[in-house]
């Protein structure tokens, strides 16, 4: 589902599974439109989406959740002067103390939250008619009951429409919590996106959610060398253990910062094109593997489809 209408997923080609257009760190108390003008977003952002089409990229997935600069329409204008597929979200982000919580997330149920994530799946976000394509969650490490409630959220939502749970997660101790609460709901662990997996530093943890069926989101590559040299090691190993099909790659890049003079700093999003890829050519993948890491898996992992946990004896993976 992209921001000017339904896909199919065979055509979502080379994606950027986790980027940002625009974020707005102000707080949910305080977050507003009105602290950016559209135009100027787009004439900032615009040259860097362009830079993309060397790569053949066809397919963005913004990051951005709800009280945090969400901005369905923009991603609608951009999509329509680039020709790029824009993929939005639903969810709330418990991450960083709630400060992008809206007041009335400690007062609703689980239920009562996901009802409304499910009204923006089926009926558009606001007014807009723009339907989201996946649901975006943060959590804290350690969790806490507003964190469970949020992953609770989540799987009610998941089961309702389909959609794929993405979470801010980053270290394996929040990670297997979450992939707890999706069992008790019978929700597969395939229908969850690990984000920021490169955080942890233990690779065999992070492979043991991969073996368990989650998307492993190595999204957060910089073009720093500590950054370029984690993700070759983490790929290698990937690639040793035959799991390339639950990774997804990614920068997390981007972002236009409302308050900050011209939007701040930009970083742009082809460190994954300029750097990674040819030295993954240099280490000896193939155009199958890469292929499978750019287009097939962000194709499997974003496609709307309610995953239920199958019972031990007919298993199978996604």
């Amino acid at each position: 589902m992209t921001v000017t209408g339904e896909i199919p997923a065979s055509q979502m080609g080379v994606t950027l599974s986790h980027e940002h257009i625009l974020v707005d760190f102000i707080g949910a108390d305080s977050i507003s439109p009105d602290r950016y003008n559209r135009e100027d977003v787009v004439k900032r952002v615009l040259p860097y989406l362009e830079a993309l089409k060397q790569y053949n990229v066809n397919t963005f997935v913004d990051g951005t959740p709800q009280f945090l600069g969400r901005d369905p329409e923009l991603l609608k204008e951009l999509s329509e002067k680039t020709g790029m597929n824009f993929i939005t979200n639903t969810g709330w982000y418990a991450a960083g103390n709630y400060k992008y919580l809206p007041q009335e997330a400690f007062d609703l149920s689980a239920e009562e939250i996901a009802a409304r994530w499910i009204d923006e799946a089926k009926n558009g976000i606001g007014d807009t008619g723009i339907k989201p394509g996946f649901i975006k969650i943060g959590v804290n490490d350690p969790m806490t009951e507003m964190d469970v409630k949020i992953v609770k959220a989540a799987c009610i939502t998941h089961l309702a429409t389909g959609l794929t749970i993405m979470s801010h997660t980053g270290l394996a101790g929040p990670a297997f919590s979450q992939l707890k609460i999706l069992d008790e709901y019978g929700v597969a662990p395939s229908a969850f996106i690990w984000t920021h997996a490169m955080i942890e530093p233990k690779m065999d943890k992070i492979l043991t959610a991969a073996d368990m069926g989650t998307w492993i989101g190595f999204d957060n590559l910089t073009p720093e060398y500590k950054m370029v040299s984690r993700m070759l090691d983490l790929l290698k190993y990937f690639k040793a253990a035959r799991r390339l099909d639950r990774v997804l790659i990614s920068q997390d890049a981007g972002w236009y910062s409302p308050g900050e003079s011209n939007g701040g700093d930009f970083r742009e999003y082809s460190t994954i094109f300029d750097t990674l890829m040819i030295l993954l050519d240099r280490g000896g993948y193939t155009m199958d593997e890469i292929n499978q890491i750019l287009v097939t898996n962000p194709e499997n992992a974003f496609t709307i489809r309610v995953r239920k946990l199958q019972k031990q004896t007919d298993k199978t993976s996604d």
